[in-house]
Formats: C-alpha cells, structure tokens, sequence
C-alpha cells in the first residue's frame, strides 16, 4: 500500500510525477536545494522540505538526508525519476532497508544491468542477441590494454570501446583501424575512472547505419511482463538522445514483436518490476542487438505514453503499490515526436547558457503537450542539466 511519495528528484520530472501522485489520490513531498526554492515543482507538492547543503552531493544525491527527510514527512515510498539516484543500488536498497517502497526494479536488478559487462553476459544466457564483442575483465591497465588488443584481431574493425560502468558516451572510443587502438583504449580507461570509478572497458562491433530503437517494457508483482512498442532515438548529439519518436517508421509488426518479445525476455532474466526501457541497434539487414537496459523512467517516456494511451508514470505507481498493471493489449495509435529544449548558447559551441529566461511562450493547442519545469522569468543556473522542457506533438 502507498499512500505518500517523496519524489527523490527536480525540474521537468519532479513535476511530472507529482502531477501523476495528484491524479492516482496520493500525497506528496518534494525535496528541493535552496536554489531551486521558487521553482515550479515546488508548489506542486503538497510538502516541500529544503534540503540542507549546497552541493548536488550535499543535496538531491545525499542519501541519507533523503531517507531522513522521507521518515520525518511519513512518506512510504520514493519515486527517483531518472537521473541522480534513479539507478543507484545502493539507494534503492537502503530505501527497502528502511521499510520504504522503492518506484522502480530491485537493487539485484540494477546493478546486473548497470553494468554493461555483467548484462552482456545475462542477456546472451537468455538468449537475446548482443553486439558481436568480448568482456574485457582485467582491472590492471596493461593486463587489460594486451586483452583489448588481443579481442581487437577476433572482433575486427571499426569497433567501439565502452565502459563497463558507463553511461552519457562517457568512457566510449570509436577505433576504426589498428593505430588507434592504445591510446583510444587508455583514453577510454582514463575517462571511466573519472567518472565511474571504474577503468574496466569491453569491445564491442561498430554497426554502422544502425538505428537506435528501444522498447518499453513494465513489469508486476503478479507475474506479468509485457512491451509498449518502441521508440526510435537516432538522432542523437554526443551520445545524447536529443529527437525521439515512436513509433518507428521503418518498423514492420512483425520486428515489433520480435523485438518486443526480446525486451519481455531480458526483464524477465533480471526478474524486473516497474517500468524499464531496453535499447537495442537496429542493422540494415533487420537484425537487432541488445545495447542496454535503461532501470528507470526514460526521459523520452511521453512518446509511448500518447501512441499507447498509457500512463507510464502512474502505472509505476500502481505497481510498487503491489497492484497490477492495468494496460490490455497493445494499440499503437497515430504517432508522436518528441523534442528536447536546451538552454545552450549556439554562438559559444552549444555550452549551457545560464541567467532568466526572458522570452519562455511554448506552443499550444490538440496534440501539443510540453513537459516542464520551468516558467517564464525563471533564473536558470548553471547547477543542473540545460535541458528546460520536452515538447511533444501527437
């Protein structure tokens, strides 16, 4: 049983899912640093606690102030959005720990799909197909550079090197021939270590004009499991998603099903619960592989939300409430774009641009939906992610 959730997050999301907690009848607490203290998200809880701290390791990623805050409002379970904590192990299980329901899959299956080796692994036991490529386990830099170089001449070239422990392009090289190799591979390594701790990296197969396709998936407590269709997201800028559409428009029923089933059964293999999106490369050839699974709500979920008819948001708050998902058979209905609004300054090699925002007048009208957090004249601070809003035609 829920009846309070403390959203463990900020911005477009936070607001997203306090307006999903408003709809469902439940009450809600927001937490917020002293720089987001008149945003919108705000005012949209029925509470709002400030968080103590300056930092965004002080405040929205301080776990145990989080838990704290959640006990002292009498909150019984936490949604994360995505982003933060949303994929953090180690939160969701201190969050069961403390009697609490964690808005997402099990810590056990977080961490298999947050690591991309270990997932790799899982997904080829349960026979979906991955990318031709080889885990490269060794943790010491020249014991893994000679590993990386020995996989290279069984996987071939072009090729990719990923993080293990990565995610956002970060700790990923494209090596398109044999000299580029090491100091791709070191590149690769270094940049891990800088942002995940972890130097281990694998080799993977560059798949060159592959779509990047992906396929919603919710799961229950009754043993259900079922797939929302897909989303193509292609278009991309620095390993960012930054055009999302669904559905795709070079998807037959058959590959949607195929590719469907594929996702069913790499959820399954974790035993996942809530929402969950796996992504995959689509060849020219219509094979597809296994790139990741994504253990939280997408950025991008609104897309499948108008072509499905489902609330994605609210049906993760139905199944950590121990309830079952109330979707029936898949409908695809029409088709959405989604685009995601930056601020950035285009004159200055697109970095974020900080300061209010003057002019803030998005369209409206049937088939128009906007995802916010913002208004016009907020202050807009270099502390957060630029992204403002997602517009959404249907």
């Amino acid at each position: 049983m829920v009846s309070k959730v403390l959203v463990a997050n900020r911005g477009e999301i936070a607001c997203r899912i306090l307006r999903a907690c408003n709809e469902a009848g439940l009450a809600s607490v927001a937490i917020y640093a002293e720089n987001d203290s008149s945003s919108m998200f705000v005012e949209l809880a029925d509470e709002a606690v400030l968080l103590s701290g300056e930092t965004i390791a002080e405040t929205y990623l301080d776990q145990q102030q989080i838990l704290s805050i959640a006990e002292s409002t009498g909150a019984d379970a936490i949604h994360p959005g995505f982003g933060f904590l949303s994929e953090r192990a180690d939160f969701a299980r201190a969050v069961t720990q403390a009697g609490l329901q964690w808005v997402g899959p099990s810590p056990e299956a977080i961490e298999k799909m947050g690591d991309k080796m270990t997932a790799r692994i899982t997904m080829r036991a349960a026979g979906v197909p991955v990318i031709p490529g080889e885990e490269i386990e060794h943790e010491d830099e020249s014991d893994a550079l000679a590993a990386i170089e020995e996989a290279s001449h069984r996987v071939g070239y072009p090729m990719l090197l990923k993080a293990s422990s990565g995610g956002g392009g970060k700790g990923m090289r494209a090596v398109h021939s044999p000299d580029q190799l090491i100091e791709s591979a070191k590149g690769a390594r270094r940049e891990a270590i800088a942002a995940f701790g972890d130097g281990r990296v694998y080799v993977e197969r560059l798949l060159t004009g592959s779509k990047h396709v992906e396929i919603q998936v919710l799961a229950d407590r009754h043993g259900r499991t079922i797939h929302l269709g897909e989303r193509e997201c292609s278009v991309q800028r620095r390993h960012q998603k930054v055009f999302e559409e669904a559905p795709c428009a070079t998807m037959t029923p058959e590959l949607r099903e195929a590719m469907g089933q594929a996702a069913v059964a790499a959820a399954e293999a974790v035993d996942y619960e809530g929402a969950g999106t796996v992504e995959f490369l689509l060849a020219p050839t219509g094979e597809f592989f296994f790139l990741e699974m994504n253990t939280r709500i997408q950025v991008e979920h609104p897309v499948t939300e108008l072509v499905t008819g489902v609330d994605l948001v609210r049906e993760q708050l139905r199944i950590a409430a121990g309830e079952a998902m109330s979707c029936g058979p898949l409908m695809i209905r029409g088709h959405a774009i989604e685009v995601r609004l930056y601020a950035e300054d285009a004159s200055n090699n697109f970095l974020p641009a900080i300061g209010p925002l003057a002019v803030f007048r998005p369209p409206e009208g049937p088939g128009v939906r906007l995802d916010t957090g913002v208004r016009e004249g907020d202050e807009v601070t270099p502390n957060y992610d630029p992204m403002l809003a997602k517009l959404i035609v249907w």
